[in-house]
């Protein structure tokens, strides 16, 4: 193994930061404040879990990482550079897959090379390889055979896989998952989640979930983060002490029980301190 690297040849240690964040809807101080004084850092190939009451402001710290939403206050720092609009190198998923019904599920997965620079101006030369790659993403999650189906042809489980290999088909950076799997019945959930293990495990992007499920938050995440009823702001971290990969039968041993239970206690004493 060399040992020449050094520092500099090294990625940052800290790939997103939000130092003091405020975000408020509205002007002149009559909107709803969403955010107040939120600090947090992600490293780099970090799978980041962020969990709250209803209405804390999750999505909304989404929208301000990826540059969506400006900050009314605060820093954000996104791979060493400060966030000032929406950034290219990020893939994101949805509670809904949004699939374009007129698409295949291969056409739907190669949207965002179409979009995002610098693929979309090698797509047309490099077309196959891309088709190859989407292909193999689909294997990956159990949808080989499935490229030329539509999405009225496929169920919502598979659909949401889709949407996620979608996300990830330009290799981005971050990846960001808002309630992905919410809307999906358990036992497709957890077939989600190992799906979603085996693509973070395999490609290691930056991840940051949000969601409401504490058991997916345990099974998924390197580090769960809790936040306050709004304006919301980080109230409490867990690391998820579980080795990788890991298996579904873990989440309901002694250890990831009791940190599920933790998470709850500290979601219901934000909800009645609200």
């Amino acid at each position: 193994m060399s040992t020449t690297a050094t520092a500099a040849d090294m990625p940052a240690k800290n790939f997103v930061e939000l130092f003091a964040v405020s975000l408020r809807y509205g002007d002149d101080g009559d909107g709803t404040l969403a955010l107040q004084d939120a600090t947090l850092r992600v490293d780099t190939g970090e799978f980041v879990a962020v969990v709250g009451p209803s209405g804390c402001g999750k999505s909304t710290l989404m929208k301000v990482v990826t540059g969506l939403w400006p900050p009314t206050k605060g820093g954000v720092i996104v791979d060493n550079k400060e966030v000032d609009g929406p950034l290219s190198i990020t893939g994101m998923a949805f509670q809904n897959p949004t699939l374009l019904p007129w698409r295949t599920t291969l056409d739907n997965i190669m949207l965002p090379l179409e979009i995002v620079a610098p693929h979309a101006a090698r797509l047309r030369r490099e077309r196959a390889t891309y088709e190859t790659k989407a292909r193999a993403l689909l294997a990956l999650v159990g949808l080989k055979g499935f490229e030329q189906k539509f999405p009225w042809q496929l169920s919502g489980g598979m659909q949401q896989r889709a949407s996620i290999c979608r996300a990830l088909i330009h290799d981005p950076k971050l990846l960001m998952l808002d309630e992905p799997f919410g809307a999906l019945d358990m036992f497709t959930r957890e077939e989600l989640w190992l799906a979603m293990q085996d693509l973070w495990l395999a490609r290691r992007p930056t991840v940051i979930l949000v969601t409401h499920d504490l058991r997916e938050a345990v099974f998924l995440a390197d580090r769960i983060l809790v936040m306050s009823a709004r304006p919301g702001r980080i109230v409490a971290e867990r690391t998820v002490d579980l080795p990788r990969p890991r298996k579904l039968v873990m989440t309901y041993e002694p250890y990831a029980v009791g940190l599920v239970q933790d998470l709850r206690d500290h979601i219901s004493a934000a909800r009645t301190a609200a």
